[in-house]
Order: structure tokens, then C-alpha cells, then sequence
């Protein structure tokens, strides 16, 4: 019985090792497709403001033309800077709190669906760039992104001096 759980433990370990492999290439393709389509998304939004705002305004949000180009705009740069890996987990915050919002605003219906009708709540609109989002905020964007690089050859060796120094 111990050789078979020494066995078990061994190939959980190797699978789980190679799997781990897979999680940047994941992430990348997660920022790479959703920041697409959310520039995507955003350009299409800045070339028809009215058609956002008076959509915002059957919506009854409050100051509908601000939020018309504060969202656009945010959607464009957001997926820029998701598409780059460059201060993912920082944009990822107002991504998903602006997928909240669309989901609390323009897809209550699915919101509140969530449990009851889960098929509902996860093919509206909002579902795959707020869990996008939430992944990136989460996980991070890899170790195939800007962010990565820039920890890695701008903040790494001050972290790395600033050991050297404390220690006795």
C-alpha cells in the first residue's frame, strides 16, 4: 500500500509539474484575445459616442456622456495594456469593476440569474471580459508580458540590493 501511494504522489507531482508549464502560455492567450477585443470595443465605442450615451441613458446612468467616453476609453487603453502585459493586474481592477457595473446595469436580468440559470449569467455580454478581468487580477499576467520583464530587469536588482544590505 506505501508503494502505491508513493507512486500516486510521485505522478501527481510530475503531472502537476508539466502542468504548471501551462499557465503563462494560458495567460498570455487570455490577454492577448480579450485585450483584443476590448480595444476592439472601445474603438468602436469612441467612433459612436452618441449611440453609447443614449445607451447609457436608457440605462439611467448618471452623467451618461462622461461615462460614455470615461468607459470607451478605458475599454481601448485597458485592452491595450492587457494586450501588452503592462500594468495588467492594475488595469484589471477598473476592467472588472466596469464589467460589474455593466452586468448591475445593462444585464441585471443575468446577474441575478447567476445560480438559478448559471447559462444565463455567463453568456451575457459582460461574462468573458469580467472574468478575464478577474483571471488577470488574480494570476497575474505571466511570465510572458511587460510586467514581468520590467519586475525582472528594472525592480529586481534594487529588491536584490536592498537584501544585500540588510543582511549582517
Amino acid at each position: 500500500m506505501k508503494n502505491i501511494i508513493a507512486l500516486a504522489q510521485k505522478l501527481y507531482g510530475w503531472v502537476f509539474t508539466k502542468v504548471d508549464y501551462l499557465q503563462s502560455p494560458l495567460l498570455l492567450a487570455v490577454r492577448l484575445y480579450w485585450g483584443w477585443q476590448l480595444m476592439q470595443t472601445g474603438w468602436g465605442k469612441i467612433h459612436d459616442i452618441p449611440k453609447v450615451v443614449d445607451f447609457f441613458t436608457s440605462l439611467n446612468i448618471p452623467m451618461p456622456e462622461v461615462n460614455a467616453y470615461m468607459v470607451s476609453y478605458l475599454e481601448f487603453f485597458g485592452g491595450m495594456l492587457l494586450f501588452a502585459g503592462l500594468a495588467s493586474r492594475l488595469i484589471a481592477i477598473p476592467l472588472f469593476i466596469n464589467m460589474t457595473v455593466a452586468y448591475l446595469t445593462a444585464d441585471k436580468e443575468a446577474l441575478h440569474a447567476i445560480f438559478s440559470e448559471p447559462d444565463k449569467f455567463y453568456n451575457a455580454a459582460p461574462y468573458t471580459f469580467w472574468f478575464a478581468a478577474l483571471l488577470i487580477l488574480v494570476f497575474g499576467p505571466g511570465k510572458l508580458s511587460l510586467d514581468t520583464l520590467i519586475r525582472k530587469f528594472i525592480f529586481k536588482p534594487e529588491i536584490d540590493n536592498a537584501a544585500v544590505a540588510s543582511k549582517p
